[in-house]
């Protein structure tokens, strides 16, 4: 289980113009690392709350997920909510 539910967070996050399920599925979490990195917080901090990771034993790992999922996090908030306001995947 991840620290969003009951869907298990990948380590990249979806990429490309289209929603998908696993957006919708994760949107609270893009919504709170968007938040956490544009208040400072460490990349220690956002991957234990966040991601369930221990950013000391696993960095590369930590530093990936956390990157994939903040361009994500991004990119819904420029482009991805239009899609989600207009009811469709694409």
């Amino acid at each position: 289980m991840s620290a969003t539910g009951t869907t298990p967070i990948s380590d990249l996050a979806p990429q490309g113009d289209d929603l998908t399920d696993y957006d919708h599925a994760h949107m609270t979490l893009y919504l709170r690392l968007f938040d956490a990195a544009e208040s400072g917080a460490s990349l220690q901090e956002i991957s234990q709350i966040l991601f369930g990771i221990d950013a000391d034993k696993e960095p590369e790992r930590a530093r990936k997920i956390y990157d994939s999922h903040l361009a994500r996090a991004r990119w819904m908030t420029e482009h991805g909510y239009r899609k989600l306001l207009e009811g469709g995947n694409g």
